[in-house]
């Protein structure tokens, strides 16, 4: 009977995971759920050399082995669990080329458990298309591994990896960094009271059941009397350890991993030199909003006009159909008039909305925050004004909500405080309206009167910042 080799899948969502799977396994998998629960589990054979088999077990998407979901608890229990028959002889842990510092913290944390773990890159076709370099002897020395580029796409470095799980007995054991020095005094305490276990193997039992819920304690035994520490307090050590393992990450990869993003030849890199450009992404922006303001106040001229002769039409049609009278009147000279004074403006309000749900989809928006911080910065404002200000041309109120993503509080009150300055487009129209007959004409106008509410904004901005603080409590 061939020898067959546990090997354990497992990555961040999004990393190519499931297409390393299909192609190690050419399909031939097995699909069913884990005992008990609804989440998925898949499993398939890959045919390694001289007759070996590998068992490999596709894990669900984990960011990191600090457990919030069904699914990411599901692949702790496996991890923690030597005698379940799923328990690996070797973990790949499949990595995406252009995220590799978010997702080797799920690395950090699988090497602590002391299981062989193998590095393998996805999407290595990209590296140069997006300018990115590796110094792979120098980032496997630094996190005692063997790592594999591959590509699933282009069904490259396939067999190097099957050779690394063939040799998983050949791996370092060694842990990237030592976790206990976020709290030495409670590892401490705790090796004292459990010196037959693994440290971090406790360290995630204990903190699971602050996380998710109660994990399967078979093969932990030691006194039940051992105090842990607070909810609090495990929770503020989880994210000591979470900062301890990216500053690792941070230091590993300035000197192993570079990115020359001038160089980088693919489409979006190309098109983001061009947005984000010094003089040219400012030239792009006022461009976008001069056809914004144009398709509010011109193209929206249509539906409007549409809209204002039809309330019309039926206000005559009250007229001549219906009895004279009081009521009459009311529903002919108010009622109708007043829903199409309000109704009217819907299709300006929608033009607007469409337009920013436009540029947030398709990505623009966040390069625009990107941009315009290099000018908010000088009057204690974010990059992420932009979004409220420009929402406020609709409406101060749904504007003023949406500072709740500036993560700076004062940023955030400044932001509040001058969104109202912002030219609304229904004040606009209605007090330029009457002085202009020509669209073109309003629609420039209006532009500038959006220029001009910027500047005021930015004048108010340089008020002493006792003074805007006064106001504001008063």
């Amino acid at each position: 009977m061939a020898q067959q080799i546990q090997v354990a899948l497992l990555g961040n969502p999004n990393t190519g995971k499931t297409s390393v799977f299909n192609r190690l396994t050419g399909l031939n998998q097995k699909v069913g759920n884990y005992p008990g629960i609804t989440v998925e589990k898949k499993e398939g054979v890959c045919n390694l050399s001289r007759g070996k088999k590998a068992h490999i077990l596709d894990l669900p998407g984990t960011y990191s082995l600090n457990a919030s979901s069904i699914d990411e608890n599901q692949v702790i229990e496996l991890l923690l669990n030597k005698n379940d028959k799923d328990y690996p002889d070797v973990a790949v842990v499949v990595c995406e080329v252009e995220n590799l510092k978010r997702n080797l913290l799920l690395f950090t944390q699988i090497k602590d458990l002391k299981i062989p773990t193998i590095l393998a890159i996805n999407m290595a076709d990209r590296m140069t298309r997006k300018a990115i370099s590796l110094d792979i002897p120098a980032l496997e020395k630094a996190l005692h591994t063997k790592i594999v580029l591959l590509s699933a796409r282009n069904n490259e470095g396939f067999e190097a990896l099957k050779t690394q799980i063939e040799q998983f007995k050949n791996l370092p054991m060694t842990p990237c960094l030592d976790t206990t020095v976020i709290a030495p005094e409670y590892f401490d305490r705790l090796a004292k009271t459990y010196p037959a276990q693994d440290l971090y193997k406790l360290w995630l039992v204990i903190t699971q059941d602050v996380n998710f819920g109660k994990l399967d304690r078979t093969g932990v035994s030691g006194p039940i009397s051992f105090q842990t520490e607070s909810i609090s307090t495990l929770k503020r050590l989880q994210q000591k350890e979470t900062i301890k393992r990216y500053q690792f990450i941070n230091d590993t990869l300035k000197t192993t991993m570079t990115v020359n993003v001038a160089m980088a030849k693919d489409f979006r890199s190309r098109l983001d030199r061009v947005l984000t450009h010094h003089v040219w992404g400012y030239v792009i922006f006022f461009a976008v909003l001069t056809v914004i303001f144009q398709a509010i106040f011109d193209w929206s001229s249509y539906p409007m006009d549409f809209i204002d002769q039809t309330f019309a039409q039926m206000g005559e049609w009250v007229k001549q159909n219906l009895p004279k009278g009081d009521f009459t009147s009311l529903l002919a000279e108010g009622v109708l008039p007043g829903l199409g004074g309000i109704i009217i403006f819907i299709p300006q309000i929608a033009f607007l909305f469409l337009f920013i749900a436009i540029l947030e989809e398709t990505g623009y928006m966040s390069r625009v925050v990107f941009l315009m911080d290099r000018v908010m910065r000088r009057f204690g404002l974010s990059g992420k004004s932009v979004v409220p200000l420009i929402s406020g041309t609709a409406c101060a109120i749904p504007a003023i909500m949406a500072t709740r993503n500036i993560e700076n509080w004062k940023e955030r009150l400044i932001t509040i405080l001058v969104t109202p300055f912002t030219t609304c487009s229904y004040s606009a129209a209605k007090s330029l309206g009457p002085f202009f007959t020509a669209r073109t004409n309003l629609d420039l106008l209006v532009f500038f009167r959006f220029c001009l509410g910027h500047i005021r904004r930015i004048f108010t901005r340089s008020i002493p910042q006792s003074t805007v603080t006064l106001i504001f409590c008063y």
